[in-house]
């Protein structure tokens, strides 16, 4: 079990935030009065309370299978609810208005084959919405993959196949009966500071083999500095920052009501 570190994952909260925003921007009025909606892979809770927001009314549970992430989310935004479910098996116990997932398939094995599921747990005409990271082909991933297969750590790592084309989410959403809206964006986020990217990925994809190296500091470290040399290669500093390039998968679908 990966070991999740709120405070890491919130360095760059602003950042990590936008997909979410943009995401939200695309999903329509919910058929209920008040709707109900989860968030599947809530983590800290920080794009959860943008749902509050959106919709001041709903009830709105958070889902996370991190001890660490919920305590945070529970103490941060105690008028939601947070509570402990492993996506890869969680099905709707009643009829959502929209289930929204931010930057978490992607860590979920098939989770394609998991849409019929949560779509048949929407009301008529409610909503089924998600983005995920689109740049496991990206320097940042490719290095840490190469780097963790000459330490015999390659198994740890996601792969390029941890997310779908456009096209195959498309496919299976409509193969639903489902009204869907896949789109992908770059970003490139201006980053400050110190070695940044590798400050970003040890939030998040980096976060696997951290845990397995977690016993062993001296193999972390060297790990950590042979990655931190090959990214200051890949994205070089510039006057204004670190330019960061992230390519984003999202998709909104509404369900036949």
């Amino acid at each position: 079990m990966t070991t999740w570190d709120p405070a890491q994952y919130l360095r760059h909260a602003g950042h990590r935030a936008r997909p979410f925003t943009d995401l939200l921007a695309r999903v329509p009025d919910l058929p209920g009065r008040p709707p109900l909606i989860a968030d599947l892979g809530c983590g800290p809770g920080n794009v959860t309370v943008l749902l509050a927001e959106r919709w001041p009314t709903a009830r709105i549970t958070g889902y996370d299978n991190s001890a660490e992430m919920l305590d945070k989310a529970r103490a941060e935004y105690g008028h939601l609810d947070f509570v402990h479910a492993d996506v890869r098996t969680w099905v709707p116990a009643q009829p959502y208005d929209l289930i929204v997932s931010n930057a978490t398939l992607q860590w979920v094995p098939g989770h394609v084959e998991r849409f019929g599921a949560w779509v048949e747990g929407l009301r008529p005409g409610g909503v089924f919405a998600f983005q995920v990271p689109g740049n496991f082909d990206s320097p940042s991933h490719r290095l840490m993959r190469e780097l963790a297969e000459s330490a015999g750590l390659g198994d740890t790592l996601r792969h390029d196949d941890a997310v779908l084309s456009p096209e195959t989410y498309l496919a299976a959403l409509a193969d639903l009966g489902c009204e869907a809206d896949v789109w992908e964006t770059t970003y490139v986020h201006l980053l400050e500071g110190e070695d940044p990217v590798l400050d970003w990925v040890k939030g998040t994809g980096l976060r696997p083999l951290l845990t397995a190296l977690a016993d062993d500091p001296g193999a972390r470290e060297d790990f950590l500095d042979a990655y931190r040399m090959a990214l200051r290669k890949a994205y070089p500093s510039g006057p204004h920052g670190t330019p960061f390039p992230f390519r984003r998968i999202f998709a909104v679908a509404r369900k036949a009501g």
